[in-house]
């Protein structure tokens, strides 16, 4: 498979993503011409990463001193304490703002590999190796480091672009089916998003790249939906308008993560989807979305066996909770929930007109235990 080079360009910075199958061997060489001053590497690994994986990596980089973590990863090491943990040792090893710290695995590693990356002398060099699909398509992509609070996720973070990313469609064949559907909501909504076209062509192929039957499928929708990303976080890095419109569903997620106190009950992904398809149903209740458009997406949904209803997974007295961390988004704006929603497939309702009231969404939601 050919690699594909792509740049992301923000207000702060520019870099690559490198696109490829088996290209992890890259790796040396990128960094000997992009950051020529490294002399120390820290690499915070999942530690379900293969063990291949991680040698290839560390053989190709013999030449540096490394320094090696392995988290067992969950929503809970996205805190202050494993920050702090491997900050202190980052300094206790004297590394420098020439050092730089590797991520390896998916968005919780990323997020928190960024986080120190940040924090560390005000800033190492960082570079992200993206191992699951939601990584690679939607979390590893725009610079938002975060880590979680007992009040929500990702309300302590930063923004801090990488300085490349090197991304392995190969790294994918070893995912259960469940995480793949979980970075397959995060491609779904980039198109619900942004681009009809391109969800149209999800409706045909959709089957084929959730099920891993074609690397070439997968890969074009991996490619697709970095550059839709990629487009709204050059335009608006720091979410102060458009960027925004990537929180499409997730403000209903987080609601539903942290109710299950972001257990393996209930992924990322999941909760996404979830939250998509009630953004949907509310985007036609205000009158801002079609029935028949509402159809397309249900029929989607079901062809794919997505996660879609609420319902399955929580009761109707855990609502309160739901909405208790939806309150908690940063987004929200005088005691109102703000959420996106859509006006047609490809394009969101204007964002003025999408503020609510915590009893309009919780009459909303009791309506799906009636």
């Amino acid at each position: 498979m050919k690699n594909t080079k792509f740049i992301v360009k923000t207000k702060n910075k520019t870099y690559p993503i490198y696109f490829g199958s088996n290209n992890l061997n890259m790796i040396n060489e990128l960094i000997k011409k992009k950051l020529p001053d490294v002399r120390k590497i820290c690499i915070v690994s999942d530690n379900k990463i293969p063990k291949s994986v991680l040698l290839k990596i560390t053989k190709s980089l013999k030449k540096y001193k490394l320094k090696i973590y392995k988290l067992r990863v969950n929503e809970k090491i996205k805190s202050f304490k494993i920050a702090n943990k491997i900050i202190e040792q980052l300094l206790k090893n004297n590394f420098n703002r020439s050092d730089c710290v590797i991520a390896i695995g998916g968005g919780v590693i990323g997020d928190l590999s960024a986080f120190i990356s940040n924090l560390t002398k005000r800033g190492l060099k960082f570079i992200n190796i993206p191992t699951t699909l939601l990584a690679q398509v939607d979390a590893s992509i725009g610079g938002k480091t975060g880590i979680n609070s007992s009040e929500g996720k990702n309300l302590i973070g930063t923004f801090y672009q990488p300085d490349f990313i090197l991304s392995d469609v190969s790294l994918l064949k070893s995912l259960p089916q469940r995480e793949i559907v979980a970075g397959y909501g995060e491609i779904l909504k980039h198109a619900l998003i942004l681009d009809k076209k391109f969800f149209l062509w999800l409706t045909k192929n959709g089957k084929v790249i959730i099920n891993r039957k074609n690397d070439y499928f997968l890969r074009k929708a991996i490619i697709k939906s970095c550059k839709i990303k990629s487009k709204i976080v050059n335009k608006d890095e720091r979410e102060k308008n458009l960027r925004r419109i990537l929180n499409f569903g997730h403000t209903f997620a987080h609601g539903f993560e942290g109710t299950v106190n972001f257990s393996k009950k209930l992924n990322h992904g999941e909760a996404v989807l979830m939250g998509m398809m009630i953004a949907c149903e509310l985007s036609l209740k205000n009158n801002f979305f079609s029935y028949k458009e509402l159809l397309l997406i249900r029929k989607h949904y079901l062809n794919l066996k997505l996660p879609m209803n609420m319902n399955k997974i929580f009761k109707r007295n855990q609502i309160n909770k739901i909405i208790y961390f939806m309150k908690k988004d940063k987004k929200n704006l005088n005691k109102k929930i703000s959420l996106i929603l859509l006006s047609s497939i490809g394009k969101v309702a204007p964002q003025k007109k999408t503020f609510f009231d915590v009893k309009e969404i919780k009459k909303f939601l009791d309506s799906y235990y009636v």
